[in-house]
């Protein structure tokens, strides 16, 4: 183990979980809650540490939305991203996790996640993309992801983004301490659905924070009361992923990383991280 990984673990015995935490943990289970692992529930020194890493993901999302624009490739909102982190000090996770080959994901209109930076992926106006950033900081993650609307935008696109963005309200608003994670989708899907839309089922947010990605999975469709009990000191994504037509996704066979939709629909996310606390959550990078 480096000393950058026994630093970041190292507060499982210096700060234990709060007893009365404990309590009402054991009291979940002898109801048969599915009850994370402890070294899920994140302890102070380690919230300091994924706070400060998100900070720096917001500032990089920030700097993508005040240059973003018709005309620009993928490969420059790429180059901003990478220049802002390392002026940071900080390191862009996808970069290289598991062969992905850019530091930032830009998914654009039918492209649900993925999508990698190009020289020759031009944005145009009236396009919608998703810009998705995961921000490493002396060991710690923070991971968000915005749309953007580039120029003027049809009504039905507009829409879309507008309802997303309403559909990561409603998930967050879900995700109270002694909910479930099933919470979260099932708020979710009830309102995508009444709304038109479909929900992609094979992604979805994760514990993050001391890993890329971490346990639970967050699925933003499901049945309330189900999966994992989301407890004090977690740290989640809620990340949903919407799409104008059907639910059903296809993986690029050349590139192997960019998720489309299987009809050609148009699709949108927005992602926070969040913490759960004991009087409800608060976002972390947005």
């Amino acid at each position: 183990m480096t000393k950058e990984e026994e630093t970041k673990y190292s507060y499982f015995e210096s700060e234990p979980v709060p007893e009365h935490i404990l309590e009402k943990m054991e009291q979940m289970r002898k109801k048969g809650k599915h009850l994370p692992d402890l070294n899920l529930i994140k302890r102070p020194s380690q919230i300091e540490g994924i706070r400060e890493a998100s900070k720096i993901n917001t500032a990089v999302l920030d700097a993508v939305s005040e240059k973003i624009h018709a005309g620009m490739t993928t490969q420059e909102i790429d180059d901003i991203v990478r220049e802002v982190t390392a002026s940071a000090g900080a390191v862009c996770a996808p970069y290289h996790f598991e062969g992905y080959p850019k530091s930032v994901c830009t998914s654009i209109n039918n492209e649900v996640c993925h999508g990698i930076p190009a020289r020759h992926r031009k944005l145009h106006e009236g396009d919608i993309i998703n810009v998705d950033a995961t921000t490493i900081f002396h060991g710690y993650y923070g991971d968000a992801s915005r749309m953007f609307m580039i120029g003027k935008v049809s009504e039905r696109r507009r829409k879309l983004v507008e309802e997303t963005r309403r559909c990561l309200e409603i998930g967050i608003a879900a995700a109270q301490p002694w909910n479930t994670v099933g919470d979260i989708g099932a708020a979710v899907a009830k309102y995508a659905h009444s709304r038109g839309y479909s929900v992609v089922r094979e992604l979805g947010g994760h514990g993050v924070g001391i890993e890329f990605h971490e346990d639970p999975f967050v699925a933003h469709e499901a049945k309330a009361g189900t999966g994992m009990l989301l407890v004090p000191g977690m740290v989640i994504t809620v990340e949903p992923m919407i799409n104008e037509g059907r639910a059903g996704v296809v993986i690029d066979p050349y590139n192997g990383w960019t998720i489309y939709t299987k009809d050609g629909s148009d699709s949108a996310q927005w992602e926070h991280t969040i913490l759960i606390t004991e009087t409800g959550n608060e976002i972390l990078t947005y």
